[in-house]
């Protein structure tokens, strides 16, 4: 049944795939400038259409990472895990890679500091059933978390591609995913990142296997007079140095485009 629903997920979402992809010369000029390998795509709903750089790239799957950490606190909320974003979870007292991981701290704080620990521990809350049920519901990606409740979305076998990112947040942002919209809207509210006088920036970061070498994503939207501009970044990381890059390029590629 599980690998059913994943076909049917998959089925409907390419079919919105179908939709006019403008391909940028100047985004693919920042891409090399910054000498990175990745794409960077912006899902226009209201136009039905995708513009960026490497369409081909835009439609490969790799493990979200870190941007699971928008789903995962959706569906945590959904089945009452956690009772709101500031309810405080425990870490769970063993060593991290980063020491601003080292604390309990609610969605909110979590989120903005990409805390790994918090969100496996929020993860075995919800349990593997409900995890799948939920991730099938939003049609994220492949669908498939495999049987580790707490890794699946950093080692796989759950994937998805930055077009399909898109999306998903661009039915996020305009409240049209298939659960309260109040949770939407908490969610919404906890990965703001920036605003100014006409438009809103939302976004998270991931990193697949970090600090090593991996792939590196930031997707969100900018709200711009009541215009959603979903968006994807993927890269190839290289070195740790290259991190830094995935916002350099968004904004700069947000920018080209007349969005930001």
């Amino acid at each position: 049944m599980r690998s059913f629903l994943a076909i049917v997920v998959t089925f409907f979402t390419v079919q919105c795939f179908a939709s006019n992809w403008e391909e940028r010369p100047d985004i693919g000029d920042i891409f090399r400038q910054a000498g990175v390998t990745g794409t960077f795509v912006v899902y226009d709903s209201s136009a039905g259409r995708f513009v960026g750089h490497d369409q081909e790239r835009s439609k490969v799957r790799f493990v979200p990472a870190s941007t699971f950490k928008i789903p995962n606190s959706m569906i945590g909320l959904s089945v009452g895990a956690v009772k709101n974003v500031d309810e405080v979870l425990p870490y769970g007292g063993q060593d991290q890679p980063f020491d601003a991981w080292e604390k309990d701290m609610g969605l909110r704080d979590a989120i903005a500091i990409s805390n790994v620990p918090v969100y496996q521990e929020l993860a075995r809350r919800i349990g593997l059933a409900k995890m799948q049920e939920y991730v099938v519901k939003l049609g994220f990606g492949n669908a498939d978390i495999g049987t580790s409740v707490d890794t699946f979305w950093l080692d796989g076998p759950l994937a998805i591609s930055a077009e399909e990112q898109t999306v998903f947040l661009s039915r996020l942002a305009q409240g049209q995913l298939p659960i309260s919209k109040e949770i939407q809207r908490s969610v919404r509210d906890i990965v703001r990142q920036d605003q100014g006088e006409h438009w809103q920036l939302y976004g998270k970061t991931g990193w697949e296997n970090a600090p090593e070498p991996g792939v590196g994503w930031w997707v969100g939207w900018v709200t711009k007079d009541d215009q959603v501009y979903a968006f994807a970044l993927n890269i190839d990381i290289k070195k740790p140095s290259d991190a830094k890059k995935r916002l350099e390029i968004g904004k700069a590629s947000l920018r080209a485009l007349g969005i930001l």
